[in-house]
């Protein structure tokens, strides 16, 4: 798909996986809009690629639908929906303080998962009203799951079960909207350089960078902004997730 002028908008933008891939497409030649939580930061980046920033919670359809509706006043119709907003609390299903409460599984279902598809659900409503290209597409939705889908580790029972939804989500997604030329494909990344991992000690950045086969150091976000890029542009990549991880295979813990 070309990116020249194509209106996108990034969940998560503001900071982090999220931030890497609107500048991806930024620099590719689309129009982005930032949705996220964080306005400051978000206007910032949003200044920084030349887009705007709209300000959205994923979880909720009201907030949603209102922030898909001022990003296609802005810009038209979305072509490129990139989903990377997303929580990731640690919570044993028994800990030493008792079992897991169920709001808190609930809350990282509604945000990782209902939210992800709350905006491929709106994003492919306006993309099927876009005028195709020579291979009939009209659009490219990508999401982000994680490794955690595969080897989710002791504590991440919520984390894991959300990421693996949205790999589940990703084949029947994309058959579906293959019909309208929509492709739908899921980035499932390790472990990146990511604002909270910032935070930590630099000592167990060390740590967890060692665990990683090659190359021994954490991801960019811009690495993963590359991969955004290549997804959009390859015609025949669909319903597809790809693990960009450096061959990680987590640990239980």
């Amino acid at each position: 798909m070309e990116f020249n002028k194509v209106p996108a908008i990034v969940t998560g933008g503001a900071s982090g996986l999220g931030e890497g891939a609107a500048r991806a497409l930024a620099a590719a030649g689309c129009k982005v809009a930032i949705f996220d939580l964080q306005k400051e930061q978000g206007e910032k980046v949003a200044a920084d690629i030349g887009g705007i920033f709209v300000h959205c919670d994923v979880s909720s359809s009201e907030s949603a639908e209102a922030a898909m509706a001022k990003a296609r006043e802005a810009h038209g119709p979305c072509g490129i929906a990139v989903s990377c907003a997303g929580i990731g609390p640690a919570a044993k299903i028994l800990g030493r303080n008792g079992v897991m409460p169920l709001e808190s599984f609930s809350k990282v279902i509604q945000v990782n998962l209902i939210g992800t598809f709350n905006i491929l659900r709106l994003a492919a409503a306006e993309m099927a009203q876009r005028e195709p290209n020579a291979d009939g597409e009209r659009g490219v939705i990508i999401n982000t799951a994680s490794v955690a889908a595969y080897e989710g580790q002791i504590g991440q029972a919520a984390y894991s079960a959300s990421k693996g939804g949205v790999v589940a989500l990703t084949i029947q997604s994309a058959r579906e909207l293959a019909r309208e030329g929509i492709r739908v494909n899921t980035i499932a990344p390790g472990l990146f350089m990511t604002p909270m991992m910032s935070g930590m000690p630099q000592e167990v950045q060390d740590s967890l960078a060692a665990t990683l086969p090659f190359p021994k150091r954490l991801g960019k976000p811009e690495e993963f902004g590359m991969m955004v890029d290549q997804m959009v542009r390859n015609p025949i990549l669909n319903g597809e997730t790809i693990r960009l991880d450096s061959a990680l295979r987590m640990a239980p813990k």
